[in-house]
C-alpha cells in the first residue's frame, strides 16, 4: 500500500514538472519581443531586383525587422495607400505620385527623401536587326508595335509620353502602342517578341539578357526621373520604417542600387 502511494506521489510530481516546463515554453514562444517587426513596403516595379537584395542585407543588419514587399506601378500603389491598404513605406518612381499622397497627408512629410535616379531607354529583342541611334531616329511607319507603360498610372509611361511629345511623335504612334500595367510588363513584352521595341528604365534593361539598348532619352525631354521614399502616416512601425529608408540612403544601400543600374 505504501509502495503504491509513493508511486502515485512520484507520478504527480512528474506531471506537475512537465506542465510547468510546457507553460514556460509557451510563454517564451508567445513573447512579442522575440517576433521580428514586419514592415510593409509598397514599391515601384522597377525596384524589384534591387530591393530583393536590399531586403537580405537590411534584415541581416537589423535582425529585429522583417521586410515584406508589394510591387506595382507607382500610381496604383499610391491609390491603394489612399484606400487604406496596410503600408509602412512607399517607394515611388515619380515625384507626382508621392506629391499626391503628401497633399492628402497620407505620408509623414518629414520622412520624405529622394534615394535614386534613373534614365529612359529604348530597347529591342536581342536578335532584332533594328538600328536606331537615338530616339529621334525612330520611324513609326517601320514599326508594328511599341510597348510603353500606361501613362496615367505608370511613371515610365508618363516619361515616355513626355519624350515622344517633345519629339513630335506621340500622335504618330497611337495606333501602335502596347500598354503595360507596369514597367516590368513592358520589358516582358519586348523579351517575348510581342513588341518590336519598348521604352523602359535603364535599370530594367540591365536585368535582362534578352534585350539590348538602342538609345537613351535626353534628360531635357522629360521630367526628372527621381525616386522618393516616405513613411506612411498610418504606419504601425514608423521607427523601423525610418530605419529602412535610412538604409536605402546609406552608402551600403546606394551601392546595391548602383549595382542594378540606378544613379
Amino acid at each position: 500500500m505504501r509502495k503504491s502511494i509513493s508511486l502515485l506521489l512520484a507520478a504527480v510530481v512528474v506531471i506537475f514538472a512537465l506542465v510547468g516546463c510546457g507553460s514556460g515554453s509557451n510563454q517564451e514562444e508567445g513573447n512579442p519581443s522575440n517576433v521580428p517587426k514586419e514592415i510593409n513596403v509598397l514599391a515601384a516595379a522597377s525596384l524589384t531586383d534591387a530591393l530583393n537584395e536590399v531586403k537580405t542585407a537590411f534584415e541581416k543588419k537589423h535582425n529585429g525587422i522583417s521586410v515584406t514587399y508589394s510591387f506595382g506601378s507607382s500610381g496604383k500603389l499610391a491609390g491603394q495607400i489612399e484606400q487604406g491598404a496596410p503600408a509602412d513605406v512607399f517607394l515611388s518612381a515619380s515625384k507626382k505620385d508621392m506629391d499626391r499622397l503628401q497633399e492628402k497627408n497620407a505620408i509623414q512629410k518629414d520622412s520624405r527623401a529622394d534615394f535614386a535616379r534613373n534614365e529612359l531607354v529604348l530597347i529591342v529583342p536581342k536578335s532584332s536587326p533594328l538600328q536606331v541611334g537615338t530616339f529621334e531616329d525612330i520611324k513609326p511607319e517601320l514599326l508594328k508595335n511599341i510597348a510603353v507603360g500606361e501613362p496615367e498610372s505608370v511613371p515610365a509611361g508618363r516619361y515616355t509620353k513626355e519624350t515622344l511629345e517633345k519629339l513630335g511623335m506621340w500622335e504618330k504612334v497611337q495606333d501602335k502602342l502596347v500598354l503595360g500595367k507596369d514597367v516590368r510588363q513592358v520589358l516582358t513584352y519586348v523579351e517575348s517578341g510581342n513588341a518590336d521595341v519598348g521604352v523602359v528604365y535603364a535599370s530594367d534593361a540591365k536585368t535582362s539578357q534578352k534585350v539590348k539598348v538602342l538609345a537613351t532619352a535626353k534628360p531635357e525631354w522629360h521630367n526628372p526621373i527621381v525616386y522618393p521614399g516616405a513613411v506612411t502616416t498610418d504606419s504601425k512601425h514608423p521607427e523601423e520604417a525610418r530605419q529602412f529608408l535610412a538604409y536605402l540612403k546609406s552608402e551600403e544601400g546606394q551601392k546595391i542600387l548602383r549595382k542594378y543600374g540606378f544613379k
